[in-house]
């Protein structure tokens, strides 16, 4: 794997803000805020067509398996449909769950030993946009103001956040990310999400719609993603 590349300085532009896009705002209301990410993202009721993956993830990194069993708990209590049960790996513990909406979530921490009890804390969320081409779509990002915090080659990018950002921003392969979230690559139609930033509305190479928007209000940032 090619050596990580780190940026010092902060983005001038950053995700601002998640929409995901449902057939019932009120029902994903109540299941966002069950799950506990309800201040992380916004709804928008769209019955855009969507067949099979998305192309995206939700990822939170938290401090502990004993709350990555709580966040996931409290998913599946809510109507989630486990992808991939919580389990260790060599990397750490973690799991994947699909919303009632369609959105893939995966919750994850680098322990794997609980060091003490399960909390409803969030050291991170990232948005992990899967693309054909990793470095292309980092080029795409880069020319329009964000700047890249850690590069692994043609694999994975993951760019600053800004102060008031939610939610970190980050690309990799869609087949790898397909693979890791234990699910077909395959998929057709809307993405069913829209990324809010300081620049003027866009489209990314793989079809990731922007638009402008204000700013949520701001989360702690800790902790990558992927390790």
């Amino acid at each position: 794997m090619a050596m990580a590349t780190n940026a010092t300085t902060a983005s001038t532009t950053s995700l601002a803000s998640v929409t995901l896009e449902v057939a019932d705002p009120e029902a994903a209301h109540r299941f966002y805020t069950a799950f506990g990410v309800d201040t992380y993202i916004r709804l928008r009721a769209s019955e855009a067509h969507s067949t099979g993956f998305r192309g995206f993830t939700l990822a939170l990194t938290v401090s502990r398996p004993a709350t990555v069993d709580s966040f996931l708990g409290a998913a599946v209590d809510a109507g989630a449909v486990v992808l991939k049960p919580a389990a260790k790996s060599l990397w750490g513990y973690g799991g994947v769950v699909q919303a009632p909406d369609g959105t893939i979530w995966k919750a994850a921490t680098s322990a794997k030993k609980d060091t003490g009890p399960a909390t409803r804390e969030i050291d991170e969320i990232v948005l992990l946009l899967g693309v054909e081409d990793v470095k292309a779509g980092k080029q795409f990002y880069v020319d329009r103001g964000l700047t890249v915090a850690r590069s692994f080659g043609g694999k994975y990018a993951e760019f600053a956040s800004g102060e008031s950002s939610p939610v970190k921003l980050a690309l990799y392969k869609r087949r790898g990310l397909a693979r890791d979230l234990g699910i077909p690559a395959d998929g057709t139609g809307s993405h069913r999400i829209v990324l809010g930033s300081t620049v003027g509305p866009f489209t990314d190479p793989d079809g990731f719609a922007w638009e402008a928007a204000t700013s949520l209000t701001p989360a702690p940032s800790t902790a990558p993603a992927l390790s």
